[in-house]
Order: structure tokens, then C-alpha cells, then sequence
């Protein structure tokens, strides 16, 4: 079964949580950021043009128009495809691992996986930007060489910045399977 919960991001832009759950050790948890506002599109596009225009006026030289158009397509081109992220997902297997997958507007995604083993825990963290404290989840990597140590910390959901409501469900729906398999095969 699938749930959709609506939050905000911590600049305040509307996010939505998706979770799925496909059994009692596996977790889809999924924050769609905004789609890409035409209305910001054309802004850009606009003033890109309207300053090739006026340097065309000046200049009376039409390679400058073309440049304008070059420049707006290859700048939406490379944002689509490695800037506007739509949707980023964790998908937490307890047997197995979690899948970190960023999904771009271009259709590209990008995917990391991490074993369980690996795995120390799943924490909130907090951090000071343009002051202002914002949270952000993070997953503990396990340092081989010290059992209690931290090698690694890998921050999740960094393009939509969700706020800390949101985070909590994540969070929650995370410790919930790592607990499952801290006390599953010490039951059996």
C-alpha cells in the first residue's frame, strides 16, 4: 500500500513524502521535490534574449541572437539533466541494504547502494546554513577497523531539503527496519 503526505522543504516550497511499504523488512520512501515552474523558465529565457537583443542592437551583429539561443538551450539541457532533481528515494531492505536513487527531470537517475553491513544507523543531524539551523537525515557508515567508529556520512534527501517533520517519517519508517534486524537473528 502507498501513502502520500504533503510537507515543505526548509525554504518553505512544497514537498510530498511517498511511502510504500512492500513488506514488513522492506520500505520505499520517496520526496518529490516541485516540478520545474514554466513561469521561471520563461523568466530566464527572457532575460538571457532580451540582453542578446540589446548587445545585437548595439553590435548589429546577428551571431549574437544565435549565441542567445545556443547559450538558453545547452543551459537547459545541462539543468534538466544534472541540476533539477524531481524526486529522491530510499529504498530500505533490511536483509539486504539501502538504495539512494535521485531521479533528475532530464529522466536520468542516479543510484548508490550500501549494504546492511555497512550501515551503523540512521540519524538526524543538524547544521547551520545562512544562519539558520536546518536538519538533515544521514546514514552512518560502519568504520571496519573500529566497531564503534564512523567511517563515512552520507547525506540523504539534499536536494529537496525536506524540514524536520518530514524527516521524522523518514527516520521513524528507517529505525523501525534497522530494529528488526538488530533483534531478528538474536530471536531465532
Amino acid at each position: 500500500r502507498m501513502e502520500e503526505r504533503r510537507y515543505r522543504s526548509v525554504s518553505g516550497a512544497p514537498v510530498a513524502l511517498r511511502r510504500r511499504q512492500h513488506s514488513a523488512s522492506c520500505r520505499e520512501l520517496a520526496v518529490r521535490c516541485p516540478r520545474l515552474q514554466l513561469r521561471s523558465l520563461s523568466a530566464v529565457s527572457s532575460a538571457v534574449w532580451l540582453a542578446a537583443y540589446g548587445l545585437f542592437v548595439l553590435s548589429e551583429n546577428s551571431m549574437v541572437l544565435s549565441a542567445a539561443i545556443f547559450i538558453t538551450l545547452l543551459g537547459l539541457i545541462v539543468y534538466l539533466h544534472f541540476v533539477k532533481i524531481d524526486q529522491e528515494s530510499l529504498l530500505v531492505i533490511g536483509s539486504l541494504g539501502i538504495q539512494v536513487t535521485s531521479s533528475y527531470a532530464s529522466g536520468k537517475e542516479s543510484t548508490t547502494f550500501i549494504e546492511m553491513g555497512q550501515v551503523k544507523d540512521v540519524v538526524i543531524n543538524e547544521a547551520i546554513h545562512m544562519q539558520k539551523v536546518i536538519y538533515y537525515l544521514c546514514i552512518l557508515l560502519q568504520d571496519p577497523g573500529d566497531p564503534q567508529g564512523v567511517s563515512e556520512v552520507v547525506p540523504l534527501f539534499q536536494s529537496s531539503k525536506p524540514r524536520l517533520d518530514c524527516l521524522i517519517e523518514v527516520y521513524k519508517s528507517c529505525q523501525e527496519i534497522l530494529e528488526q534486524r538488530k533483534t531478528g537473528p538474536q530471536s531465532s
